[in-house]
């Protein structure tokens, strides 16, 4: 799948950027603002996996010299440690897993406005809508089911049906996950407070099995262990590409339309005290640059946002998964959803 959005300007300045034909820019404001002075090395708050991203540092680092510190927890986990430092926080920048980090983050105040030539390269609707971080890739929830006692018409349309009696005991999922609190706040967003809160009464009265990761849930359905699991798509793919497709006894439903198949995306921000730091902005800048979308897209099987850069082969293109209802901006009420989740149970 390829967006037909034409690379912009600013792709082009990206480009030139990375390969050494000029360096970050900040706007006027930016400048008149003090922008901080880089220094050649970049403190990095991570909510990924180490064993994804370090590598990714490492060419990072190779191709700029600037050199990363990098401390990494779930993204949730350095959601919290950001509002608990404030303004005092060693983060120049926070690569998370999900926008609803980001968003608490913005709407705490503590990100810095990204430069217009930097966020106008990613699509709207995968990015900021006011500019405060930058969107990077994007994940689809989905339904995983056991394909060996579950035929694919009768895996369920809706999230909402599986607070139904009939899924007792036969649905997994990670809560403390990121993405599994994003869509939490995306029904909250979308479907309202009280049928969220409806939807997670039920499901904790229904005997779910509560996992640590994603991984752990799909192979919970893969081993038959349950029937269905909540996850992101690339889990799928990830394991089909060392185990085989035809060995996954686990198949994907994907719920275009419905909170349970929202698409999120994993984004990066520049903490408010490195406003215009360089090392920061370069860090963004090859996070969408050809050879950033590329590294996710091979290792992870996640959407690439910058136009132009193929989606992995056997996910439906992205433009038919994208719920036109739902702004990515609106997911910064990750503190409501955890205390939700927390009053069930679940957390």
């Amino acid at each position: 799948m390829r967006f037909s959005l034409a690379i912009t300007a600013g792709a082009v300045a990206l480009a030139l950027a990375l390969t050494g034909c000029s360096t970050s820019q900040s706007t006027p404001a930016d400048d008149a603002a003090g922008a901080a002075q880089g220094d050649g090395t970049l403190t990095l708050y991570v909510g990924r996996d180490e064993a994804l991203i370090a590598p990714l540092i490492e060419k990072f680092t190779e191709a700029t010299g600037i050199d990363v510190t990098a401390r990494y927890a779930s993204s949730s986990e350095l959601n919290a440690l950001l509002l608990e430092e404030g303004d005092n926080t060693p983060a120049e920048a926070f690569l998370s897993q999900d926008a609803g980090a980001l968003g608490s983050l913005s709407n705490a105040g503590l990100l810095s406005k990204l430069p217009a030539d930097l966020t106008t390269v990613i699509p709207a609707g995968f990015t900021s809508a006011n500019g405060m971080w930058l969107g990077v890739t994007g994940r689809a929830r989905v339904i995983a089911y056991d394909s060996e006692t579950v035929d694919a018409a009768d895996v369920p349309n809706a999230i909402a049906t599986f607070t139904d009696p009939n899924y007792a005991g036969e649905v997994a999922f990670a809560p403390g996950n990121a993405s599994m609190q994003s869509f939490v706040t995306a029904m909250r967003v979308l479907d309202g407070e009280d049928a969220a809160e409806a939807w997670v009464k039920g499901m904790s009265e229904n005997s779910p099995v509560l996992t640590e990761k994603n991984g752990e849930t799909l192979d919970l359905v893969n081993s038959g262990e349950v029937s269905f699991g909540l996850i992101n798509h690339y889990y799928w793919f990830e394991d089909a590409a060392e185990l085989g497709a035809d060995a996954m006894r686990a198949q994907l439903a994907f719920l275009a339309g419905d909170a349970g198949g929202m698409v999120n995306v994993t984004g990066a921000g520049i903490l408010k005290g490195s406003k215009g730091d360089p090392d920061a902005l370069a860090f963004l800048e090859y996070l969408i640059s050809e050879e950033g979308q590329r590294y996710f897209v091979e290792q992870t099987y996640e959407y690439p946002l910058l136009p132009g850069v193929a989606a992995p082969d056997g996910v439906p293109a992205l433009n038919t998964l994208i719920n036109p209802k739902l702004d990515l901006s609106d997911l910064e009420s990750l503190s409501q959803t955890q205390e939700l989740l927390a009053k069930y149970g679940l957390l």
